[in-house]
């Protein structure tokens, strides 16, 4: 395995320097440089809020020590339930007891029984290896999103009825500008943590980042991948004491208004809204016609599931449909649109009740061992690998997690965590 990592590392590492050296990218590094130590010492950073503004939010220990715990995952769900105009069915709100319960034994009662010593013996990664693969992943994203953009003829944003003409062959690419982020965040963090740079030049790194993102991201038309990009620098951030607890929760603020206010005028410009309606009514009816999908797919997939695992299998590039295509066969008999299920949705389909207990009670062991790996060693790339699975498991509240790219970032989590339990501690 290390030979093969070895290699890997070996050829990122040399393409990521080959495009360094190169002159455009000498000259967008030496012109972010000069920037960044123009705004580091100027007057208008220094009328930015200390870190102690809003300071009644810092004496808060459960918001300081767990605002990120993987329950945040079960109270997302709770307001996306309580966000629909309609209430569940019986038989669903069984399921949802069950998914509840299973994702907190998972997440809160099974990680203390492992990695209770010394950690130091956890795989650790080469920095520059981490870099150099978040820079080509970026490079990757931002190629085909000109692809994207040419093969439609326009810019989806600017024109909301063409983003149903993108082709996923292209797409899916430029959303690994996401994990791109996530590494390249997780190095300027590890800067930060050996003194290689100031708290301030990290903050204005990671804000570059995200305005990379949002600049690709919302050009597109995309809501969650802008704001997986979001959660991820966030939460980043606020483990590597770079992003203050006052700036999580007006960052959150924000974020919640972006998909409202992106929502609302897609919908003006599609025409399924007048501009007189409720900018909140797009995000009740979206959540309203996820919820009553779910009853329709638990009703379904009754206590023991009808897929059998072919649901979750169906994201593997090659399949006849997606997965959100299924869903959409199963509940309407229709295979041209993709519906979101929610994140128990694939589970109860698959397995039923029995499914989404035991599937939830695994995703939250996943993410309970992360947030203890995390929290023991502050090592920047665990931080990093935890704030990529847990921003994907919020946003599956909605969507599910049914991309491939983002069940192949769960696989290397798990085969990382794994790795990392079966190390003897000290």
């Amino acid at each position: 395995m290390s030979i093969i990592y070895s290699t890997m590392a070996s050829i990122i590492n040399r393409i990521s320097d080959e495009f360094r050296k190169s002159f455009l990218f000498t000259a967008i590094f030496t012109i972010l440089e000069f920037i960044e130590d123009q705004w580091v010492g100027s007057f208008f950073a220094g009328l930015y809020p200390s870190e102690n503004f809003l300071g009644f939010l810092n004496r808060n220990q459960i918001l300081k020590n767990y605002l990120f715990h993987p329950l945040v995952v079960l109270f997302v769900f709770a307001l996306f339930l309580l966000l629909a105009l309609n209430s569940v069915s019986k038989s669903l709100a069984v399921t949802l007891m069950l998914a509840f319960a299973g994702f907190f034994a998972g997440s809160t009662i099974l990680p203390r029984f492992f990695l209770n010593g010394n950690l130091k013996n956890i795989p650790r990664f080469e920095k520059r290896d981490m870099y150099s693969l978040g820079f080509c992943l970026t490079l990757v994203s931002i190629v085909f999103f000109f692809i994207s953009v040419a093969s439609v003829g326009g810019i989806p944003l600017l024109k909301p009825s063409i983003r149903y003409l993108l082709k996923p062959i292209f797409t899916m690419p430029v959303f690994l500008i996401i994990p791109g982020t996530c590494l390249i965040a997780s190095t300027y963090l590890k800067d930060f943590q050996d003194g290689k740079i100031t708290r301030s030049q990290a903050r204005f790194r990671f804000l570059f980042l995200l305005a990379i993102d949002c600049a690709f991201l919302l050009l597109l038309g995309y809501r969650t991948p802008l704001l997986a990009a979001f959660l991820i620098i966030i939460i980043i951030g606020f483990y590597g004491n770079i992003v203050s607890l006052w700036e999580v929760v007006v960052g959150a603020l924000v974020g919640i208004g972006a998909i409202i206010g992106i929502g609302y005028f897609r919908s003006l410009g599609e025409l399924t809204i007048t501009s007189s309606t409720n900018p909140f009514y797009t995000l009740q009816t979206r959540a309203d016609f996820t919820l009553h999908v779910l009853n329709l797919l638990d009703f379904v997939g009754g206590n023991f599931g009808i897929t059998h695992g072919k649901l979750l299998a169906s994201a593997i590039p090659g399949s006849d449909l997606g997965p959100r295509m299924i869903v959409g066969k199963l509940i309407a008999w229709r295979t041209e649109v993709t519906i979101t299920p929610t994140l128990i949705g694939q589970m109860v389909v698959d397995f039923g009740k029995v499914g989404v207990l035991i599937e939830m009670c695994i995703l939250g062991f996943v993410l309970g061992i992360g947030f203890k790996i995390m929290q023991k060693t502050k090592n920047y790339f665990y931080i990093g690998i935890y704030s990529l699975i847990l921003t994907y498991s919020i946003l599956g509240v909605e969507t599910g997690i049914l991309d491939i790219q983002v069940l192949l970032y769960f696989a290397i989590a798990i085969f990382i965590y794994l790795i990392c339990i079966a190390k003897p501690a000290d």
